[in-house]
């Protein structure tokens, strides 16, 4: 009897086993199906040359960046600079760029659904409309000329991207031979606006601005004196020049190390990488299912190092797209909507196969000072950048120029928002070696800028 028991125990314990195994299963299919039925061996989706055989790609006017012709070949946009300028947003034929639309939303190119599967009647899978614009990412990498980086900008009302340019690119209706150790070529598969980490610079310190504001009580009574150099740590943190007396905004205006440096070390390190990692800049963003790459800050070391992190040197690395959602919660009140990249998509008969709405960000700045640091941040163009750059613009804005070894030109970098409701747009401009982050980034930005204001999205 005791056997029969025992038996029957074990029995159970295998059916309930093998019911959670089947229940774990039908999640995951319904949560991951998609995935695997766009796996690249999926011959009935991708052809012997590794190419999705389904699927047409536009931007979010309806613009044809990449389809099939009568012969079932993966075609692209008829302007060679439009396919350069989109790349990175469409993806290549072979799939070497992950962050690709043909990679990354194959599933919702080939119309894959629940029911069917990958089944479709006539063949040719669905139109996938991205959010964005093919003439503002022209303008983008023009502006680039040439130089290495990416450009990004997005509604931070409803988290569309309407520009995201990643530099060097190629022409994937005529791609290259490209060697691994070509340097011309460095990371030419890499979305740098999602997927590539770079040094801030100064950039950076609008988090410490951040955490500045809400700890140090006296921090708009303070003035400075700045010589061009502190000691901090027993070594020096120095400025490009001189800027002798200055206040908090002054202070960020001129961008002085020495005051974000000291700042930085009276906050300590426990305190900045709080603001850092509330900011938003050590946690990957999901884009419509695409994994931006994590940010990394160290303020563990000697006052002198935890000074130069301050200013967004040292160990500091961020994510571009990070940084973008983060503006777009400074200028929306503490909260933006993440950043996505499908405006919608359709079945051959044109209906709508999902639906796509935004997500708002966790709160990344409190209200209050999200309104006083973009005050500041006006300010610096006021003082600094120059508004007559940027005309009919309420801009708000912060340069960077980050150190990146002592034999290479700085990376520029630009970033900030818009204050206007019929333009609320956030931006990222980063120019690999650029030089002066004002000079350099902040002149591609005010050509994209005025390019997104004039179209008016």
């Amino acid at each position: 009897m005791r056997k029969i028991e025992k038996r029957s125990i074990f029995c159970l314990i295998l059916a309930a086993l093998l019911g959670l195994g089947l229940a774990f299963f039908c999640f995951r299919f319904v949560v991951d199906g998609g995935d695997w039925a766009s796996y690249p061996y999926n011959r009935h989706l991708y052809n012997n040359a590794g190419q999705l055989k389904g699927g047409t790609i536009l931007d979010r006017d309806g613009d044809m960046l990449s389809t099939l012709d009568e012969d079932g070949n993966r075609i692209y946009n008829d302007d060679a600079t439009v396919r350069r300028a989109t790349l990175h947003a469409v993806g290549d034929k072979n799939g070497n760029i992950g962050a690709g639309a043909l990679t990354s939303f194959a599933d919702k190119l080939s119309g894959y659904n629940l029911l069917t599967g990958v089944y479709s009647p006539l063949g040719t899978g669905n139109s996938l409309y991205l959010t964005i614009d093919a003439y503002l990412n022209n303008v983008a990498y023009q502006a680039l000329n040439g130089m290495n980086g990416t450009v990004g900008v997005y509604n931070y009302k409803t988290g569309e991207i309407l520009c995201m340019v990643s530099t060097p690119t190629f022409d994937p209706a005529n791609p290259p031979d490209i060697a691994a150790d070509d340097p011309a070529w460095d990371g030419v598969y890499v979305n740098r606006l999602l997927s590539a980490n770079s040094i801030p610079g100064s950039i950076f310190k609008v988090v410490t601005i951040n955490a500045a504001i809400e700890n140090i009580p006296d921090l708009f009574q303070r003035k400075w004196t700045c010589t061009g150099s502190v000691n901090i740590g027993g070594e020096e943190v120095t400025c490009p020049h001189a800027h002798g007396e200055q206040d908090i905004e002054e202070a960020l205006a001129n961008s002085c190390n020495g005051v974000f440096g000291q700042l930085a070390v009276e906050l300590g390190g426990e305190t900045m990488q709080q603001y850092a990692d509330a900011a938003g800049l050590t946690k990957s963003i999901k884009v419509d299912g695409i994994q931006s790459s994590v940010g990394k800050f160290d303020f563990s070391g000697n006052d002198n190092q935890l000074a130069w992190s301050g200013v967004g040197q040292g160990q500091d690395t961020l994510c571009p797209i990070n940084m973008l959602q983060y503006m777009g919660a400074i200028a929306n009140g503490g909260k933006a909507a993440v950043p996505r990249l499908i405006e919608k998509s359709t079945t051959d008969y044109g209906l709508p196969t999902g639906i796509y709405y935004p997500h708002k960000s966790a709160q990344l700045i409190d209200e209050k000072t999200a309104g006083t640091i973009a005050d500041m941040m006006h300010n610096n163009v006021i003082e600094t950048y120059g508004q007559d750059r940027f005309p009919g613009m309420d801009i708000c804005a912060k340069s960077g120029t980050a150190e990146v070894g002592a034999d290479k030109s700085p990376n520029a970098w630009f970033t900030g928002f818009l204050r206007d409701e019929a333009t609320p747009y956030a931006f990222i401009v980063l120019v690999e070696n650029g030089g002066g982050g004002s000079s350099v980034a902040g002149t591609v930005a005010s050509q994209v800028l005025q390019a997104a204001v004039e179209k008016g999205y």
